[in-house]
C-alpha cells in the first residue's frame, strides 16, 4: 500500500480568512549565519560587523544584521505559503521590532488577511501579515506580504477581501532599538562621513559596483534561510529549464551594494513596499541605485531616519531610470523596494 506523508503546499482554495499558520523549523541564529551572509553579500556596514562599534552606539553587542531576521522568517513561511505561487507580488507595512541577538532562536506565524481568486479561476492572490518571534514570544518582524498562488481544485471563488494597507509605515511608528544613540558615532570607522543633512529629498546614488551572481552562491544563500520554493533549485520546474534567484537574494546583494554612498545607513526599520519587477538568473550582474524619498526626526536624539527607494538592475541601466513611458518596469529593473533606515543626526 502506497501513503503520501509529503507535503504538496497549500493551493489558493486551501486558504481562509482569518486563518493562523504556525510555521515549521524554529531557527537559532548565531555567528555562523552572520559570517556566512557577509561572505555571500558584500556587505560592511560597521554596526553589524563589529561588537565594539555596536556598543559605541548604545547597544550590548553588534545585532544579527535585520536582512538575516527578515531571511529566516520569511524561509519559515515557504512551505506553507508560496510553495505553490506563480509570483510573489509585494509587500507592505514591514517594521523591526526588536533587535535579534546571536543565540536567539525565531518562529513564524502568518495570518491570512486576504484573498481574491483571479479572473482565469486558476489562480487567485492570498494576502498575509507574517509576524517572527524570538524565544521569548516577543515580536521581533512584522510584514504584510502578497503572492500569486495556483489553484488544484475547481472550487467556487471566495467572497473577494482586499486588505488596506498602508502606502507608507509613518515616521512616529519607527521603532528605535532602546539605548541606541549615535552621539559618539565614529565617521571614519564606518566608512563616510555622512549625516542625514547631508542627504537631500529627491538625490539620486549611483551605488557604482556590481556582482555577476553564480548558480552555486544563489542556491547556498536561499539554503541557508530553509527557503524551499521549488523554483529556486529545480531546473525543471521552469519551461526555460533555468532557476529562478530568490528576491531576497536580490535584496540582500543591492542594500550591500549601497554601503557606498549610504554607509551610515545602519539599521533598516520599516519596509513599506517593493516588487521584484523582473527575474533574476544566474549570470546576470547586479547593479543598484538609490533614490532619497523622505527624511524624519525620530523620539531619540540624533537618530534620524532616511526613507529611501532602492532599485536593483541587470547590466548598466541608468541611474533614476525605472519604468517606460507606460509606467511599466524596463526589462532589465529587478527590484524596486521602498524602506526606512536609521542614521546619525547629529
Amino acid at each position: 500500500m502506497t501513503t503520501t506523508k509529503t507535503n504538496n503546499g497549500n493551493f489558493f482554495e486551501d486558504y481562509r480568512i482569518g486563518q493562523v499558520i504556525r510555521h515549521a523549523v524554529p531557527r537559532t541564529l548565531t555567528g555562523a549565519e552572520r559570517a556566512l551572509y557577509h561572505a555571500l553579500y558584500p556587505a560592511r556596514g560597521a554596526l553589524y560587523s563589529s561588537d565594539e562599534f555596536a556598543r559605541s552606539c548604545g547597544l550590548r553587542q553588534s545585532p544579527l544584521d535585520d536582512l538575516i531576521v527578515f531571511h529566516t522568517v520569511f524561509g519559515k513561511t515557504v512551505p506553507d505559503i508560496s510553495l505553490n505561487a506563480v509570483a510573489n507580488l509585494g509587500y507592505a507595512e514591514g517594521r523591526w521590532l526588536k533587535p535579534v541577538w546571536p543565540g536567539d532562536t525565531l518562529t513564524s506565524d502568518s495570518e491570512v488577511i486576504g484573498l481574491k481568486e483571479n479572473s482565469n479561476g486558476r489562480s487567485g492572490v492570498v494576502w498575509v501579515r507574517t509576524t517572527g518571534r524570538n524565544q521569548h514570544g516577543e515580536a521581533v518582524l512584522e510584514y504584510v506580504r502578497w503572492v500569486m498562488v495556483r489553484k488544484n481544485r475547481d472550487t467556487p471563488a471566495p467572497e473577494p477581501v482586499v486588505p488596506p494597507l498602508r502606502p507608507v509605515v509613518a515616521p512616529g511608528d519607527l521603532i528605535v532599538p532602546p539605548g541606541l544613540t549615535f552621539a559618539g558615532h565614529d565617521f571614519t570607522l564606518s566608512g563616510e562621513p555622512y549625516r542625514m543633512g547631508d542627504y537631500q529629498t529627491g538625490e539620486v546614488i549611483d551605488h557604482v559596483d556590481g556582482v555577476t551572481i553564480e548558480e552555486a552562491e544563489h542556491m547556498l544563500a536561499t539554503r541557508l534561510w530553509q527557503n524551499t520554493a521549488k523554483v529556486h533549485f529545480d531546473a525543471t520546474f521552469r519551461p526555460d529549464g533555468k532557476r529562478l534567484i530568490y528576491g531576497g537574494h536580490v535584496i540582500s546583494l543591492a542594500r550591500a551594494l549601497s554601503f557606498n554612498g549610504l554607509a551610515n545607513a545602519q539599521m533598516i526599520v520599516a519596509l513599506n513596499g517593493g516588487a521584484h519587477a523582473n527575474p533574476c538568473f544566474a549570470g546576470d550582474t547586479v547593479r543598484a541605485w538609490s533614490e532619497v524619498l523622505d527624511k524624519a526626526e525620530t523620539a531619540t536624539p540624533g537618530v534620524g531616519a532616511i526613507r529611501l527607494r532602492l532599485v536593483a538592475t541587470r547590466g548598466t541601466v541608468a541611474s533614476g531610470t525605472l519604468k517606460d513611458g507606460n509606467g511599466k518596469y524596463l526589462p532589465d529593473v529587478l527590484l524596486d523596494l521602498d524602506y526606512w533606515a536609521l542614521l546619525p543626526n547629529c
